[in-house]
């Protein structure tokens, strides 16, 4: 993937590594909570490869790395902040290319530690962390349709802080001039017959 421009001398592999210090290190605590209020052990008994991966590295990580991290994350919110000081919305792609296969994040999982799978997530989904950091409203909506597979294609659309009424306003607009409400793939949740 292309390097993505992040503010102040970011790069994206130190917002990928900010990011993967505080996920993982708060889904320890999770974990362990979950862990103890349950009697369940933390390990392939009870998580998934990848949250076990993440709940490891996130036991390694230090409290000077976890406020690293936080510095690292609080330059991209203000800089994603004052972005919407000169104009009204973003708009990216939500992914990058269609989405995988069912199960595609989860392979070779069982070898990987939280960074590589916060790397790997990213990598998948490099247009929305900036908003998820920073606090700000945004949407992705279905514009188009992939022809071969009838699966949506979503756009992002990001807002200043509070700005959910702008968002909201566009969706309005968008569902009107290109209805999404009643398309469906060939495969959907709908075709469940109730039991």
């Amino acid at each position: 993937m292309e390097e993505v421009a992040l503010p102040l001398g970011v790069t994206w592999e130190a917002f990928v590594h900010a990011n993967a210090q505080i996920w993982c290190a708060t889904l320890v605590r999770w974990i362990d909570g979950l862990a103890s209020a349950t009697g369940r052990p933390i390990d392939a008994t009870t998580l998934e490869p990848s949250t076990l991966a993440n709940y490891r590295y996130g036991r390694t990580a230090s409290a000077v790395e976890f406020a690293a991290a936080l510095e690292v994350r609080n330059t991209v919110a203000r800089t994603v902040g004052s972005w919407f000081s000169s104009m009204d919305m973003l708009m990216t792609p939500t992914l990058p290319q269609m989405p995988g296969l069912l199960a595609t994040y989860s392979e070779g999982a069982e070898r990987m530690n939280g960074l590589e799978w916060t790397a790997r997530v990213f990598r998948h989904t490099p247009f929305t962390p900036p908003a998820n950091v920073a606090g700000t409203p945004a949407m992705s909506v279905p514009l188009a349709v992939e022809p071969a597979t009838g699966l949506p294609i979503g756009i992002q659309f990001a807002a200043g802080f509070g700005r959910e009424d702008l968002l909201l306003r566009l969706a309005g607009q968008l569902e009107q001039s290109l209805p999404w409400k009643t398309r469906r793939p060939a495969v959907w949740a709908g075709d469940a017959q109730a039991s």
